[in-house]
């Protein structure tokens, strides 16, 4: 991330990255298949954060609220990663191709969130709305978490989120 930072992600080399993390080359290829993946290491625990938060939902949640108490379990894992994540999303943001590959990390997480409410008896197309406005809130949220300063965690921006959402839903303005 440093390097990153310093150098831009197109001129950092996954030779220097290994230098600067005291490795060898060999030892980062065990790590990651390339340097885009440093900035998605995370994306496997927050699918499974979405996925087992989906999964404890209470049995009469709505398909949204098991959606919400999802987004809510996600959200706990960036509380103490405030920096990181607004230094990390600059360097995505910077980058045509890191920014598709974001693309694509969202769209794997609506799809497994989908799955996941399939395998809570949700029909279609209940399932795949729910796990794709999930996402989207969840994205929205994210982005205004990460232009902030203050106290306030990610998960009272979902709430807000789902709270505008909800709005919209129902003909109002959020």
């Amino acid at each position: 991330m440093e390097l990153y930072g310093e150098r831009g992600y197109e001129q950092t080399t996954v030779t220097e990255i290994a230098k600067r993390a005291g490795l060898t080359e060999r030892t980062f290829f065990r790590h990651y298949a390339d340097k885009r993946e440093v900035l998605f290491a995370g994306s496997a625990l927050l699918r499974e954060r979405l996925v087992s938060g989906l999964a404890g939902a209470p049995p009469a949640a709505s398909p949204m609220g098991a959606v919400a108490a999802a987004l809510q379990a996600a959200a706990a894992v960036f509380d103490d990663r405030h920096e990181q994540a607004r230094q990390r999303q600059r360097i995505i943001t910077a980058n045509a191709e890191l920014r598709e590959r974001e693309l694509v990390k969202l769209a794997s997480l609506a799809a497994a969130m989908g799955e996941a409410l399939r395998a809570r008896g949700v029909g279609e197309p209940a399932a795949s709305l729910a796990a794709e406005a999930g996402i989207a809130v969840f994205k929205v949220a994210f982005e205004r978490w990460i232009d902030t300063v203050g106290a306030r965690g990610l998960g009272a921006f979902i709430l807000e989120g789902l709270a505008g959402l909800e709005a919209l839903m129902a003909g109002g303005r959020p």
